[in-house]
């Protein structure tokens, strides 16, 4: 009802050239035969493949004029007294520097008054040249409403039963509401797809069907190589020390995905030593809560042409916003914001976008940035208000050490307690969770090199052969421990 009503009040308003951009073109035109089918207009239909053809229940007059030629089609809907609706599909690329077409569209917008033809651009993308501009307005489609997700569900469920001879489709209320959820920020379309895919394949909707309906999902929003989705997700329990991190998150979990007001958590930025685990963390974050991971990508965000640099921004903030909920991850966020005196004005703008989007954002999109320096940062990306926290990952303690070791030796199918974990901890002092992971896996290398079973000797070998980061770059992490001390919070 929401679009038929927002398509009538631009009827009424007597504009003669309407823009739709929607992927869903078989919705749009439905929507347009309803309202001329109410409003009793003539309604025709064009595509380059089809030409024009009579709408609605009719049959087809034969004196209808096929016109599959863009140029003819205008000419004649802008000679064709009215009042009707043309819905035009895909013109756009017939506009790009055809000049007599943009002339035939500006005069059958000029004659509207006295012709009273209001026509309807409709594509999945739409430039509209300057020439007609102040004669044309946008229409926005909504999205399904969750009560329309529901009864879309209810639709293919039913669907299923009548193939199945009457079987029900199995799912619970959590799952159910689950899946809702993470359709938000689709269209009818798309979500009668994915929901379909969902139930067809084994008649069930169940947990593990969440995480492949939002790679599909994902797909469908087309990234354009920038944003990304994260297939490996990681829980908290494979996640060594990091408590005060984990304890901040747990308790803000459930008013993340239920709060719709400014308050709802924003995210948080983990400042670290390379390896400390910031990446892992993030990656938990997704894990734990049950959502989308969605990775920014950096390098390949920049664009040499003017302007398409922050498009490309745009695009993905906007796609992470129909992802919602979701989190998005954005690595090492200072090689993309950070701005110099010798930088180009591309960073200063990009960094310009995120701040007002950080800072106006309502969806459900959790932020969790990472950064090895953070004094490549400008303070305003920081503060309060467009993150809720900045914590410290800092070299592991003994105790964390442990746990890694452990994690690790337990991911390769080895039994910690036949390993002198104590020993290893204390000979690894001063190694970052990567690096102790890193002799695991020499160790393991060595061993069976030699056809044996690694040892607790092994991997000491192994740590000995390395010289850590806390080494090599012993005075830049002292430095980042000094800033941190007082102004952020251990993670």
């Amino acid at each position: 009802m929401g679009d038929t009503k927002d398509l009538a009040l631009l009827l009424d308003a007597k504009i003669p050239i309407i823009v739709v951009e929607s992927p869903d073109e078989a919705r749009v035109l439905d929507l347009l035969l309803q309202l001329a089918i109410k409003r009793s207009l003539p309604f025709y239909q064009w595509s380059i493949t089809s030409g024009m053809q009579r709408g609605g229940f009719e049959t087809p007059s034969s004196d209808t004029p096929k016109l599959a030629e863009p140029d003819e089609m205008l000419k004649h809907i802008a000679n064709q007294n009215g009042p009707a609706l043309f819905a035009l599909c895909d013109l756009h690329p017939y506009l790009k520097g055809e000049d007599k077409n943009v002339r035939y569209l500006k005069d059958a917008a000029l004659d509207f008054d006295q012709l009273g033809n209001t026509i309807i651009l409709i594509s999945h993308a739409l430039e509209i040249p300057p020439e007609i501009g102040r004669m044309a307005a946008s229409l926005d489609l909504r999205l399904p409403s969750d009560e329309e997700l529901m009864s879309i569900v209810r639709k293919q469920a039913q669907e299923w039963a009548r193939i199945n001879k009457g079987k029900k489709v199995k799912t619970d209320s959590e799952t159910l509401s689950s899946l809702i959820s993470n359709l938000r920020g689709v269209t009818h379309a798309d979500a009668e797809m994915l929901i379909r895919h969902a139930i067809f394949k084994d008649g069930a909707i169940t947990d593990d069907d969440i995480p492949e309906m939002n790679r599909l999902k994902f797909d469908l929003l087309d990234s354009e190589g920038v944003l990304h989705y994260e297939y490996d997700t990681e829980k908290f329990a494979d996640v060594a020390g990091q408590n005060n991190l984990k304890e901040w998150l747990k308790i803000r979990h459930t008013e993340f995905l239920t709060d719709e007001t400014e308050d709802r958590p924003k995210g948080v930025l983990l400042l670290g030593v390379q390896g400390s685990g910031k990446s892992l963390a993030a990656k938990a974050v997704a894990g734990n809560w049950g959502l989308p991971l969605l990775r920014l990508d950096f390098g390949s965000l920049y664009n040499k042409f003017f302007g398409e640099t922050e498009r490309n921004l745009r695009n993905s903030l906007k796609q992470a916003e129909m992802m919602a909920p979701c989190v998005l991850w954005m690595d090492e966020i200072e090689k993309g914001l950070a701005t110099g005196n010798q930088d180009n004005a591309t960073s200063k703008r990009v960094l310009g976008t995120m701040l007002t989007w950080m800072a106006e954002n309502s969806a459900a999109v959790f932020i969790v940035a990472t950064s090895n320096d953070i004094s490549a940062l400008p303070p305003e990306l920081i503060r309060k208000g467009r993150i809720d926290e900045v914590f410290f990952v800092d070299l592991p303690d003994s105790q964390t050490r442990k746990d890694i070791f452990r994690i690790h030796l337990a991911k390769r199918n080895l039994e910690p307690g036949e390993f002198d974990v104590d020993l290893l901890a204390e000979t690894a002092d001063g190694f970052t969770g990567a690096e102790i992971e890193e002799a695991v896996v020499a160790a393991r290398y060595l061993a069976n090199s030699q056809k044996k079973g690694i040892s607790t000797t092994d991997i000491i070998a192994s740590i000995d052969r390395t010289y850590p980061v806390s080494v090599l770059r012993s005075e830049s992490i002292q430095a980042l421990r000094s800033w941190a001390k007082d102004r952020t919070v251990p993670a």
